[in-house]
């Protein structure tokens, strides 16, 4: 079940066809001057494509006008998570043009606590900003455009290219993502006639599936090249204060065989700033050295049969992968490995059923350098 956040900016984009050149501060004037909100219209183009998708989704979204009611009147089944605080009510803000950037940010902090895959939002680089201060770059986000200004990286060209890239993803198709940038201009200079575009960071989206990296003429990767890709990219992220737990298999041997080391083919080594800490570690060793260590772990899944956990890994037991937690596991794999599995998820068997559960969701699957996808762990 692919799990979706719904967040809409209802203030977005009133003061352009008002000629005010932006919304910030100005959403009441706005409205006096006869302007339409149109983020819903907007993110009702990009959910229409979702309809067919219904029993592959569970939504997440704000209360009233932020998410709820367009949820209701297109029919889908959904799950409120926060409440809007402007006014008691969002609908009542929009007829003042009062809103907070804290409504939007308490939302996407509670749909990241539930565990979305994605969060779909409707708005302006303003709500992007506010996304980002929310929950930063470990979220992936797609925005709806819905605002005057759109500087910032993280929109789709159109809402319903938003709906489409967001199918694509609730289908199983693989997903590329990306880091894109959250830029915001000084409204107030805009409006004066001076650019002023600041940069506030990045965070993940998701794009189309391309084939970036080390691909031959048609369409086939070459298996050497992307390996040694992915162990660029994964060496280039490596921290110094961090150790990594490396796991077996080919995939992960191409990292070790890249940084020079010894590596257990079908065993789990240690590793930290590019030095050798351990090898093939049992289960015991492997809790007891990261017990009080900040520690990732570097995995890829079983060719064919996509088990991630409970084949031929067994050193990776329940409790370590719980002292770890989901956010330290960072997986590997060839685009060729993932089209392999034809459409099915990833899978988890530690043993532990509530684990498995814990562990399911969408991963950041680093795939080249400066490529990555997003891909589903089910329970087996």
């Amino acid at each position: 079940m692919f799990r979706l956040g719904i967040i809409i900016n209802p203030l977005a984009g009133l003061g352009g066809s008002v000629a005010l050149k932006g919304s910030d501060g100005v959403a009441a004037e706005a409205i006096a001057r006869g302007a339409t909100p149109q983020a819903s219209q907007r993110m009702a183009t990009a959910l229409n494509k979702l309809l067919p998708l219904q029993a592959q989704l569970k939504i997440y979204c704000a209360g009233g006008e932020m998410g709820e009611t367009l949820l209701q009147q297109l029919g889908f089944a959904y799950q409120v998570v926060s409440q809007p605080s402007a006014n008691d009510a969002q609908a009542n803000a929009i007829q003042t043009g009062t809103t907070q950037a804290e409504d939007t940010q308490a939302a996407a902090q509670a749909m990241a606590a539930v565990g979305v895959d994605l969060i779909l939002f409707a708005g302006g680089d303003g709500t992007a900003r506010d996304l980002f201060s929310a929950v930063g770059d470990k979220q992936p986000v797609l925005g709806v455009p819905a605002g005057v200004k759109i500087h910032s990286g993280v929109y789709a060209i159109t809402p319903d290219a938003a709906g489409e890239v967001a199918a694509q993803m609730i289908r199983g198709e693989l997903v590329s993502v990306t880091d894109a940038e959250v830029r915001d201009i000084d409204e107030q200079a805009f409006r004066a006639g001076q650019v002023r575009a600041r940069y506030f960071g990045e965070m993940t989206v998701p794009e189309s599936l391309r084939y970036m990296q080390a691909v031959k003429q048609g369409g086939r990767e070459s298996q050497e090249l992307v390996l040694a890709d992915i162990a660029a990219e994964v060496i280039e992220q490596m921290e110094p204060e961090w150790q990594y737990i490396i796991g077996s298999g080919s995939t992960v041997a191409a990292v070790m065989a890249e940084l020079g080391l010894d590596n257990t083919l079908l065993g789990v080594d240690l590793i930290q700033a590019g030095q050798l800490i351990g090898q093939d570690f049992t289960a015991a060793q492997l809790l007891e050295a990261c017990r009080d260590k900040p520690t990732k772990l570097l995995v890829t899944l079983i060719g064919g049969q996509g088990h991630l956990f409970g084949r031929g890994n067994q050193q990776l037991s329940p409790p370590l992968l719980r002292l770890l937690g989901r956010d330290n596991i960072q997986v590997i794999a060839t685009k060729t490995k993932l089209e392999a599995l034809q459409g099915r998820p990833m899978l988890a068997d530690t043993g532990d059923s509530q684990l498995d559960s814990e562990l399911s969701g969408y991963y950041r699957i680093i795939t080249g350098y400066r490529d990555a996808v997003l891909y589903p762990l089910a329970n087996s």
